[in-house]
C-alpha cells in the first residue's frame, strides 16, 4: 500500500475518533431557532499572565505615578501602557544600615534617568545613558548604537493587561529585593567577605505613592555562608575584621528606599559652570557639535528658583527650597540646625528672593519617612565608629536641576558637647580615604563630593574644649561649653546646606581674612572667621594672653554670596551670558579667592601644591598659623601633664587629649610642607583673567617654612613629656578593643614627622623644585630654592648630631630611620626610576654619599652610648647597601 493511501486512512480514522468523542449538540427549539455549531475555544497557554482583576483581588491600591497594590506580604506595581518608554528619575537611599565602616543609615546613593521597557511578557527597568548627547547635529540613533544603557532590574509581567487601562502589574519583590545599589561591593570593600542578598529573608516593608512619585522601601538581608578562619601566619597586608556591630557577623539587614519620581514636564533652564567659582556640575559630552575642540558641557547643579513677581526687587519664590528637620534631631539642637539652614536666606535676599529657604520640623509622631525623593531633609543618624556629616543631592541629569537632598548628620555632637568627641569614635575612623566610599552600584564617589567637615569639626571641638577647660576653667557641662556646641552645630549645618545648594568646597577662603581681623571680636561676630562656610575652617583659638573673638563661623562669607549669585540670580535670557561673565570676572577680588579639593590635595598626582588652599588653617598667613598651632598643642600638653586626674573620670581622657593635639598638629604640618616647592595657582580664563596661571611660592617663604620644619617639627625639644605622666596613663581593662598599648610619644611624633618627610621627599615636590626656575624671570632664578638646598637642609636637620656629637635619643633615631627608608625608595631605580627626574635621583644619591661619609666619621668618636653607636652602624650599613645597589646598570 502506498504512503499516500496510508496517510489518508489515518486521517479518516482520526476524524471518526474526534466525532465520536464530541458530545451531541442540544436539540433546537422553537425559541432558540435553528441549531448552530459551538465556537471552538482557543487553547489555554499555561505560561500566560493571569487576568489583572484576579491578581489584585482583595488588594489595596495606593494611587500614584505608578500605582502600588498591596495584599498581605505581596506588593505589585502597576505600569500604565503610556508609561513604558517614558523617562523618569530613579534614585536610591539607605534608610537603615549596620553603623560601621562607611555603612551608615540616612545616606543618599545616586540617581539615574530610567524608563520601563516591555519585551513580550518581560518588563525591564533600564538606566538611560545620559553621558553622551547630541544637542545639535548628529542623530540619536548613532548615539544609541554607540553607547549602551544599563539594566537596573527586571521581571515577568505578573498580570495580563487591564481591559480598560491597558496597564500591567509587576511583582515588586521580584524587582527590588536584589542588590540594585551594589552593596555587595561595599561590603566586600569593608570586610573582604562575599556577602550577597538573601531574597528568602527579604521583603518590601513600606510603600508610598502620589501623582509625582512612587516609593518602595526594601528590607534586604545580606549574608555570607561562613566567616573564614584566621590565617595560620600573619598576612603581609592587614585583613579587616568581620563585622563588629552586628550580633552575628554573617548576617545583616539594610533598608533601601527606591524612588520612582516623575521628571519635570518642563525641564529647568540650564546654567553653564565657570571654573572660577565652585559649583557641583552635571556634565556630558555633546557629540552633535564637531566645531568645538572640547565636547564636554558642564551645567551648574541648582534648585529651580523663580520669583513670583519677576519685576519686584524682592519677591517670594514660586516654590521655596524646603528642608525638613528629622524628628530624630535632639530637641536641644533643633534651633541651631534651623539657624544654620535659614542663614542662607541672607544670600538669596541679596539677589531678590524673600524666604527662599524654609526649615520645617517633622512632627515627633509622624509616620512618614523623609528619605523619599520629595522631601529635602536634615537627618540624624548614629554609628559605632563615625562622626561626620554629608550633604548629597539628586539631580535631573538633563539640566542639573536639584530635585532632592538629604543631609545626614551623625550624633557626634550629642556626645561631644559634654565630653571629648573622640571618646566613642576611634582615631582614624573618619580618615580622608576617598576610595573607601562608593557610589551607585559600587562606583566610586568623586573626590570633590567627599566631605569630612563634621568629623574634623568634632575632632577639633574636643581639642578646643580641653584647652579652654584647662586654661580658663571652662565647665564642660556649663553654658559656655553648650553655647560653643550650638555654634559648631550651626556652622556644620551651614556647610552641608551649602553643598545641597550646589556649592563645592572652597579651601582658600580662610586665607582671605587677616590676623588682625581674627582677633577683632566685633569683626568676627559680624563677618565670621572666614570668607566662606564651605572651607574647613580651624577654630579661632587665641594664644594665652591674646584677645578672644568668635571661635567658629557664625555667618556666610563674601564668597558664599558670590557663588549663590552666579547660580541663582534671575537674569533675562538675552542678558544671561554677559551678566554671568560680569559676575565671574570678580574672581580677582581678594575676598572671593577660590580653591577646591584638588587644589588642596586629594592624593596621587593631585597632591596639592598651593599653600593657600588648605584644610584646617586660618588667616592670611598659613605658615604663621602652623607655628601658632604648634604653640597651642604644646600649651595643651603642658596643661594636661599639670592637671591632677579626678576620681571616677574616664581613664583615657588625658591620653586622648594628647592624641587630639597631635592630630591637629598633623594637619598643620602637612599644610606648612606645601610651601617647599609650592606653586600659587590661579583660575585663569584666557584673554579675560589678567594674572598668571602659576607662580612659584616666594623663595623667602619656602626657606622660612624649611626653618620651621627643621627647628620645630623635626626637633625632639618640641615634644617633651615627663616620664611620670606617661607612666601614669592607664589602659581600659573593660574594653578589649580599646585596651591598646601604653602611651608612646615617640610613635606619635614619628607619625607626625613621617607626614612631613613624605611631602618633602616626594617625586612631585622634586619635580616642582626642579622646574620652578622655568617659571621665573632670569633675574630671580639665582636666588630660587633648589632641590639640593632642600635635600641638604632636611638631611642636616635630621642628622644634626653628626656635627654636634650629641647622643641620638629614641625619637631622633626613629626620625633618622624614617628618613633613610624614604631615601632608599628614592634610590631604587627599579621602582622609582620612572617617576623621579634624573636630576632628583643624582642629587639624592650625592647627599646619601655625603651622609655615609659623615656617619663613618661620627661613629668612631669616643664617648657615645652603645645605642647611638649601634644606630650609626646600622644606618651606615643600610646606606652602603643602597649606594652599591644603585651602581648596577641594566
Amino acid at each position: 500500500m502506498s504512503r499516500s493511501v496510508l496517510a489518508s486512512a489515518a486521517l479518516l480514522a482520526l476524524a471518526a475518533l474526534a466525532q465520536a468523542q464530541t458530545p451531541p449538540a442540544p436539540a433546537a427549539t422553537a425559541a432558540s431557532g435553528p441549531a448552530t455549531a459551538a465556537p471552538a475555544r482557543p487553547p489555554v497557554d499555561p505560561t500566560a499572565p493571569k487576568p489583572f482583576a484576579e491578581i489584585i483581588k482583595g488588594a489595596k491600591e495606593q494611587p500614584g505615578l505608578f500605582p502600588i497594590w498591596r495584599k498581605d506580604e505581596k506588593v505589585w506595581i502597576e505600569i500604565p501602557k503610556e508609561a513604558f518608554n517614558k523617562p523618569f528619575l530613579f534614585s536610591v537611599n539607605v534608610a537603615n544600615s549596620v553603623g560601621e565602616r562607611g555603612l551608615y543609615a540616612s545616606q543618599m546613593i545616586g540617581e539615574e534617568i530610567a524608563e520601563w521597557r516591555r519585551i513580550g511578557n518581560h518588563v525591564q527597568l533600564i538606566a538611560l545613558n545620559t553621558k553622551f548627547r547630541a544637542d545639535k547635529g548628529g542623530t540619536q540613533l548613532a548615539l544609541e548604537q554607540a553607547f549602551s544603557p544599563s539594566l537596573i532590574t527586571s521581571g515577568p509581567a505578573a498580570s495580563a493587561e487591564h481591559p480598560d487601562r491597558k496597564s500591567v502589574l509587576v511583582d515588586a519583590s521580584g524587582l527590588f529585593l536584589g542588590d540594585i545599589p551594589g552593596y555587595s561591593t561595599r561590603l566586600e570593600m569593608a570586610y573582604r567577605l562575599p556577602f550577597a542578598p538573601d531574597r528568602a529573608n527579604s521583603h518590601i516593608e513600606a510603600t508610598r505613592a502620589d501623582a509625582q512619585i512612587s516609593t518602595l522601601t526594601s528590607r534586604v538581608h545580606f549574608a555570607t555562608p561562613r566567616i573564614p578562619a584566621p590565617p595560620l601566619t600573619p598576612a603581609p597586608v592587614a585583613v579587616p575584621t568581620p563585622p563588629q556591630a552586628t550580633p552575628d557577623p554573617r548576617s545583616m539587614f539594610f533598608s533601601f528606599v527606591y524612588n520612582l519620581r516623575a521628571l519635570p514636564e518642563q525641564p529647568a533652564a540650564i546654567r553653564h559652570a565657570d571654573p572660577r567659582l565652585g559649583h557641583f556640575m552635571e556634565s556630558y559630552s555633546n557629540l552633535g557639535d564637531d566645531l568645538k575642540a572640547n565636547p564636554r558641557v558642564h551645567m551648574v547643579t541648582r534648585w529651580r528658583l523663580e520669583k513670583k513677581d519677576p519685576a519686584a526687587a524682592l519677591s517670594e519664590p514660586v516654590q521655596p527650597i524646603v528642608y525638613w528637620m528629622d524628628k530624630n534631631i535632639p530637641a536641644k539642637y533643633r534651633e541651631a540646625v534651623k539657624a544654620g539652614i535659614l542663614e542662607w536666606n541672607k544670600a538669596f535676599e541679596k539677589i531678590g528672593f524673600k524666604d527662599a529657604i524654609q526649615a520645617r520640623q517633622q512632627p515627633d509622631d509622624a509616620d512618614w519617612d523623609n528619605m523619599d525623593a520629595t522631601h529635602a531633609s536634615i537627618r540624624w543618624f548614629t554609628g559605632s565608629d563615625v562622626g561626620f556629616a554629608i550633604g548629597p543631592s539628586h539631580k535631573d541629569p538633563r539640566t542639573g536641576e536639584i530635585l532632592d537632598a538629604d543631609i545626614g548628620m551623625s550624633d557626634v555632637f550629642g556626645r561631644g558637647s559634654r565630653r571629648f568627641a573622640t571618646d566613642d569614635v576611634p582615631a582614624g575612623s573618619h580618615a580622608h580615604d576617598h576610595a573607601g566610599w562608593t557610589g551607585p552600584r559600587g562606583g566610586q564617589v568623586l573626590a570633590d563630593q567627599f566631605c569630612t567637615y563634621m568629623a574634623d569639626q568634632a575632632s577639633e571641638f574636643g581639642f578646643a574644649l580641653d584647652l579652654l577647660a584647662l586654661r580658663d576653667g571652662m565647665d564642660l557641662d556649663g553654658p559656655e561649653a553648650e553655647a560653643l556646641a550650638q555654634a559648631v552645630m550651626k556652622d556644620v549645618v551651614m556647610h552641608e546646606v551649602g553643598h545641597t545648594l550646589g556649592l563645592k568646597h572652597n579651601f582658600r577662603s580662610s586665607t582671605t581674612v587677616t590676623q588682625a581681623q581674627l582677633k577683632d571680636k566685633a569683626y568676627t561676630e559680624a563677618n565670621g572667621i572666614s570668607n566662606s562656610v564651605m572651607d574647613y575652617n580651624a577654630y579661632n583659638l587665641p594664644l594665652k594672653g591674646e584677645p578672644k573673638a568668635s571661635l567658629t563661623n557664625t555667618t556666610l562669607g563674601a564668597y558664599d554670596y558670590w557663588a549663590i549669585e552666579y547660580a541663582y540670580k534671575q537674569i533675562p535670557a538675552e542678558q544671561e551670558a554677559a551678566e554671568l561673565a560680569r559676575i565671574a570676572a570678580r574672581s580677582t577680588e581678594p575676598q572671593l579667592a577660590y580653591g577646591d579639593d584638588f587644589d588642596q590635595g586629594v592624593g596621587g598626582l593631585f597632591d596639592g601644591f598651593d599653600p593657600r588652599s588648605n584644610q584646617r588653617d586660618l588667616g592670611d598667613d598659613p605658615l604663621a598659623y602652623a607655628k601658632k598651632r604648634l604653640k597651642l598643642s604644646q600649651e595643651l600638653w603642658d596643661r594636661v601633664q599639670a592637671r591632677k586626674p579626678q576620681a571616677g573620670e574616664e581613664p583615657f581622657r588625658a591620653r586622648r587629649s594628647v592624641a587630639e593635639a597631635f592630630r591637629q598638629l598633623g594637619m598643620a604640618a602637612h599644610n606648612v610642607s606645601k610651601y617647599v616647592g609650592g606653586m600659587q595657582a590661579e583660575r585663569v580664563v584666557p584673554g579675560v583673567t589678567p594674572v598668571a596661571a602659576f607662580k612659584p611660592v616666594d623663595s623667602a617663604q619656602q626657606r622660612e617654612a624649611l626653618r620651621f620644619i627643621s627647628a620645630g617639627l623635626l626637633s625632639s625639644n618640641s615634644f617633651r613629656f615627663s616620664p611620670e605622666f606617661i607612666a601614669a596613663q592607664p589602659l581600659d581593662y573593660n574594653e578589649w578593643a580599646e585596651r591598646g598599648q601604653p602611651l608612646s610619644i615617640p610613635d606619635a611624633v614619628a607619625a607626625l614627622q613621617g607626614r612631613v618627610l613624605d611631602r618633602l621627599m616626594s617625586a612631585a615636590t622634586a619635580r616642582r623644585l626642579i622646574e620652578q626656575g622655568s617659571l621665573l624671570p632670569e633675574a630671580q632664578r639665582k636666588g630660587a630654592v633648589s632641590l639640593s638646598e632642600v635635600y641638604g637642609t632636611l638631611q642636616g636637620a635630621i642628622f644634626s648630631e653628626l656635627k654636634t656629637g650629641a647622643e641620638v635619643d629614641r625619637m631622633r633615631r626613629s626620625l633618622q630611620r624614617e628618613y633613610l627608608r624614604r631615601l632608599q625608595a628614592q634610590l631604587n631605580r627599579s621602582t622609582n626610576g620612572a617617576t623621579v627626574y634624573a636630576d632628583a635621583f643624582s642629587l639624592a644619591r650625592w647627599h646619601a654619599t655625603q651622609l655615609a661619609r659623615d656617619l663613618r666619621s661620627a661613629s668612631i668618636k669616643p664617648g657615645l652610648s652603645v645605642e647611638t653607636r649601634a644606630h650609626y652602624a646600622e644606618s651606615l650599613d643600610l646606606l652602603d647597601s643602597m649606594l652599591k645597589a644603585t651602581l648596577t646598570r641594566s
